[in-house]
C-alpha cells in the first residue's frame, strides 16, 4: 500500500502531511477503510484519550524527551475541551513543573523582550 502514495520529496505543498500519512501506513498497515476513519478525524496526527494524568504523563514522557520536537495539543471540540484541558491536565502539568502558573510581565511582547513599535501615525 505505500507504493500508492507518492514520494514526501515530490509533494511540495503538503510534505509534512505526506510523511504522516506514510508513516502511519508502514506502521500499523491499515486496511483503506481504517485508513480513511483515522485520516478523517484526526487527519493523520497521533490521538490520545485517557484521564488527566494519563495525559499529563505522556505529555511528560514527550517533554522529557531529547528528541522531543514542539507540539501542538488540538482538543477535539473548541472550546469545551480546550476548557477541560486547561482545568484538569495542565495543574498536573504545572505541579511537575511542565507548565508555568504565572507570567512576569504584562504582555507576549514585554514576555519575548521586543520593543514597541513607533506609531505609524506619528506624535499626537
Amino acid at each position: 500500500m505505500p507504493e500508492d502514495f507518492p514520494e514526501p520529496g515530490s509533494v511540495e505543498a503538503a510534505r509534512s502531511r505526506t510523511e504522516v500519512i506514510l508513516s502511519l501506513v508502514r506502521r500499523e498497515k491499515p486496511t483503506l477503510r481504517q485508513l480513511l476513519a483515522s485520516l478523517a478525524g484526526a487527519r493523520g496526527h497521533f490521538t490520545v484519550a485517557g484521564t488527566p494524568q494519563q495525559i499529563a504523563d505522556l505529555i511528560e514522557d514527550w517533554m522529557l524527551k531529547p528528541s522531543a520536537a514542539p507540539s501542538v495539543n488540538l482538543p477535539p471540540l473548541l472550546p469545551a475541551m480546550l476548557d477541560v484541558f486547561s482545568a484538569e491536565v495542565i495543574p498536573y502539568l504545572q505541579q511537575r513543573g511542565l507548565f508555568r502558573s504565572s507570567y512576569a510581565d504584562q504582555t507576549l511582547r514585554e514576555h519575548y523582550g521586543l520593543a514597541w513599535p513607533g506609531s505609524a501615525f506619528g506624535e499626537a
